[in-house]
């Protein structure tokens, strides 16, 4: 016999203490708890949960009083689905709360979702064990369990779960227990106590782990932070972890930390590390947008920490750090009277470059451009270039740009027209003005070379002779096509 059935059979003999955890008043309060407790710690990671009832009865009434709990709170009956096995004998109680198949197969679909209701899915056999939802973070456990019964229900919500687009991390699950199972495990779970441990952790432990991490692995960061974030600070930040190997280590220790502060908040454990815990998450927010290409601003931070951010570490503010600065003939000027260190200058002035080449992903040149920013960033951070070297190379990117905008319009050159002219020139290519007028006319000639593979080899077909007219090297004309259109394809992923 399966261990839930036979549980189930223990408890229809234990009538008292099932008619106890079925009553009214207790039903109301946990459902208010539950509500509660799941708008405040769980939903905020972004996660789901399992309400656990006694039996099918008691998941029925258990909906009935979610229901009117998140009413309270202004949010609708889709926030909890109660998934239960009908009967034909069953009570109009228990046929209200009955599925169809199809309907069955939704709802375990949409609980799998992050995006979708429901949030709460309550069940006292049924998905119990055996669904596979790791989205699943936190199980409410209002029904007595043992041994395997119990141990398959934690693996529920013990499944790992890796979402790098929207960066969640779930290393574990969580079980808050109504029925004092935990208070007895050992008892409750017939194995020995080197494998309960390895499966169940008390939120006594995870502080434990939070209280030494943060006096360990934060308290060498915290050091590099003298003056609360003015520029010296950020310079000093973008000196330390110009290594990428140093960063990653910073980045797993942040988020390891950032985790165990989500899972014990709110908790008045946490009052005296949240100083230190919000100039952690400010260094973290510093060497994020310093280095990392592309910032998800949304997903920066988990929910709980996102909220300290805007509350304490905003006040910091960041030096200056991720400041566009506009790429014109006033650029250089403005940089040489900016305040604050060479290194910030250096990382804006790439992302600054970057974006300019973003807003113009048709202009081959400002995609070139950018790429030689990446390549000095590269160089910067492998310190195979000085802070001033790199300062000095960006502005001189700033000061090439200048020219070629002078001299594409005394000559009337678009962008793409220009960049060909002058690699022809580069190429000591004959006539490079009347042949990169020809090839700006192939291009009108195929608008849809971008979606249409032979309108793509044909116009490849037609610069390639344009070159060929003026020179019968074919190594170099080859060479400029690929350069040519290997830039243009970067500038259509931009």
């Amino acid at each position: 016999m399966a261990d839930i059935e036979e549980l189930n059979k223990i408890l229809e003999r234990a009538v008292n203490l099932k008619n106890f955890l079925k009553g009214k008043e207790r039903i109301q309060q946990v459902a208010q708890f539950v509500a509660g407790h799941y708008r405040q710690n769980v939903e905020p990671l972004g996660y789901k949960a399992f309400l656990v009832g006694v039996d099918r009865e008691a998941c029925a009434h258990y909906k009935h009083a979610l229901d009117a709990a998140f009413k309270e709170m202004g949010l609708p009956p889709e926030y909890s689905e109660v998934v239960y096995t009908g009967s034909n004998n069953d009570s109009k109680l228990l046929k209200e709360f009955h599925l169809d198949p199809k309907r069955e197969r939704q709802i375990r679909k949409s609980f799998g979702k992050l995006d979708q209701m429901p949030k709460i899915l309550i069940v006292t056999e049924k998905l119990l064990t055996g669904f596979d939802a790791p989205v699943l973070y936190a199980m409410y456990l209002d029904k007595p369990m043992r041994d395997h019964t119990l141990l398959q229900a934690i693996a529920r919500v013990n499944r790992p779960y890796e979402n790098e687009a929207q960066e969640m991390v779930k290393p574990h699950g969580f079980v808050l227990d109504f029925v004092g199972i935990f208070d007895k495990l050992e008892k409750a779970l017939a194995f020995d106590s080197d494998e309960i441990n390895a499966v169940v952790k008390d939120l006594k432990l995870l502080k434990v782990l939070f209280k030494n991490k943060m006096e360990a692995e934060a308290a060498k960061y915290l050091g590099l932070i003298e003056r609360n974030f003015n520029d010296k600070d950020v310079d000093t930040l973008i000196e330390h972890f110009r290594d990428p190997e140093r960063r990653k280590a910073f980045f797993k220790e942040y988020k390891e930390i950032e985790m165990l502060y989500e899972i014990i908040s709110p908790d008045a454990f946490l009052r005296p590390f949240i100083a230190d815990y919000g100039s952690l998450s400010a260094i973290y927010q510093v060497v994020r947008k310093a280095y990392t290409r592309t910032v998800m601003v949304d997903r920066e931070f988990q929910a709980k920490t996102n909220h300290l951010v805007q509350d304490r570490v905003g006040s910091y503010g960041v030096g200056g750090l991720g400041e566009m600065i506009a790429i014109n003939g006033n650029t250089i000027e403005l940089i040489k009277n900016k305040s604050g260190g060479d290194g910030t200058k250096v990382i804006n002035l790439i992302k600054s470059i970057e974006k300019l080449a973003e807003e113009s992903s048709d202009d081959p040149y400002l995609i070139a451009m950018a790429e030689r920013a990446r390549a000095v960033q590269e160089s910067f951070e492998s310190r195979q270039t000085s802070t001033a070297e790199a300062l000095a190379e960006l502005l001189r990117e700033v000061e090439g740009n200048e020219a070629r905008k002078k001299e594409q319009a005394e000559k009337s050159f678009d962008g793409l027209t220009y960049f060909v002219y002058r690699s022809l020139l580069d190429a000591k290519i004959e006539n490079a003005e009347a042949v990169s007028r020809t090839i700006r006319h192939a291009f009108t000639e195929f608008p849809n070379w971008k979606r249409s593979e032979n309108a793509l080899r044909e116009l490849r077909k037609k610069v390639t002779f344009a070159l060929f007219a003026e020179t019968d090297d074919l190594e170099r004309v080859t060479a400029l096509v690929d350069e040519l259109f290997t830039l243009l394809e970067k500038a259509g992923r931009i």
